[in-house]
């Protein structure tokens, strides 16, 4: 038990019959640890670093369903001949006392064509300006594809040995896409008012329940705003949630914000502007940056458990697990989650910043991780594996 008499977050709790050693997750965080499209040994070491480090879960991230959902080269999608390594990722994970789980997505309207060989798709026509480019708005038959190839991706990271899977239904993925207003303009039976927007998405997860049995524990990361005029809003999100309960849901991570218009809104803090300029490929895109950044990529004030006042607005709504992501950097914000009435937290730059901290924390060496939020590990994103530069530059970490 806490101490104000709760349930402690390092008290075991399950999540679809899957018993965790305790309520912390490490979220689904871009690893740029993948080349050729697959994971390597640099992503195994990562993983097994973290789960080492004491959380309940790991999750291993991005892996496309399909190469069509790829936006990056450095990303994997998942195929057969990625499974051997896939198994010693999980392997390692196990042998250090948490549990694995994958998050798999479709990047949509935002897929890269120079990776995927292909026009990128999406709900409806739309122009993406990171891409430069107009996705094509998806048949049924696309659709159909689509959702067997999250079914067979999620068969597929069983056999791996992953505990769990994570489905991308938030920051402007392809499910995401779907549900937003803005990006989905379809007149037909998947566009309209929610009831139709949610309904590929629906169909997606349910599709995935049939392929891995009724035991296998399936998280949905969704937004609870996409964090602009014309998006999704928490009161759409708060009937999302009943949707993706009832269509098998064993959990829902609850975030925000759409990669491709407000990509710092999942996150907060500073803006790292001359990290994404470095980080940018080719010379068009640094010099656009360069002068654009700052409306391109806007800054939100960073705060403790910013999520927390409109994720409790869905504990009402669904009886499954739910997951507090956004601000979870201290011991007494992860016992509040609990106060809250929230299952599990998910924690992600404070494991960049130190893969131990939950051990830290776990046993008293430390009651809150000293990341600064600077987002500079985000604003390099393309310059190589993630990684907390604060450290390459000698900030040091508590003992």
């Amino acid at each position: 038990m806490g101490a104000t008499g709760t349930i402690g977050v390092f008290s075991k709790a399950e999540i679809g019959g899957l018993e965790l050693r305790n309520r912390i997750i490490r979220a689904g965080c871009f690893e740029g640890m993948c080349q050729n499209e697959s994971p390597t040994e640099a992503l195994l070491e990562h993983h097994r670093a973290v789960a080492a480090g004491g959380v309940g879960m790991t999750t291993v991230a991005y892996c496309g369903v399909s190469r069509s959902g790829l936006a990056f080269g450095h990303e994997m999608w998942m195929r057969e001949e990625i499974l051997p390594m896939l198994a010693r990722i999980t392997k390692a994970v196990h042998e250090e006392g948490a549990a694995a789980s994958i998050q798999l997505g479709h990047c949509g309207f935002f897929a890269d064509p120079g990776i995927t060989g292909e026009k990128a798709l999406g709900p409806s026509r739309k122009f993406c300006t990171y891409r430069r480019a107009f996705s094509r708005e998806m048949s049924e038959e696309d659709m159909d594809a689509v959702r067997s190839d999250f079914g067979r991706a999620a068969e597929m990271a069983r056999e791996a040995g992953f505990d769990a899977v994570e489905l991308h239904s938030g920051h402007g993925y392809l499910l995401s896409q779907f549900l937003s207003p803005w990006t989905n303009r379809r007149k037909d039976r998947y566009g309209g008012n929610l009831e139709n927007r949610v309904r590929f998405p629906v169909s997606v997860i349910r599709g995935v329940r049939e392929r891995v049995g009724a035991d296998f524990p399936i998280l949905i990361k969704m937004n609870l705003r996409d964090g602009f005029k014309g998006g999704v809003e928490v009161e759409d999100a708060i009937r999302i949630a009943g949707y993706y309960e009832a269509a098998g849901a064993s959990a829902l991570v609850l975030s925000c914000g759409f990669t491709s218009r407000t990509p710092l809104y999942m996150l907060r803090g500073k803006v790292p502007i001359m990290g994404f300029v470095r980080s940018a490929d080719g010379v068009l895109p640094k010099i656009g940056m360069l002068l654009f950044g700052r409306f391109l990529v806007q800054y939100y004030p960073f705060e403790e458990l910013f999520l927390l006042e409109e994720a409790r607005r869905v504990r009402g709504a669904v009886k499954i697990p739910l997951v507090l992501i956004g601000g979870v950097c201290s011991l007494a914000g992860m016992e509040k989650a609990m106060e809250e009435g929230f299952d599990f937290v998910q924690i992600g730059r404070a494991t960049i910043r130190d893969p131990d901290i939950v051990r830290k924390m776990e046993t008293g060496a430390v009651q809150a991780s000293d990341c600064d939020h600077c987002n500079r590990c985000v604003g390099e994103i393309n310059s190589g594996p993630v990684r907390c530069v604060c450290l390459d530059e000698g900030r040091a970490l508590p003992a």
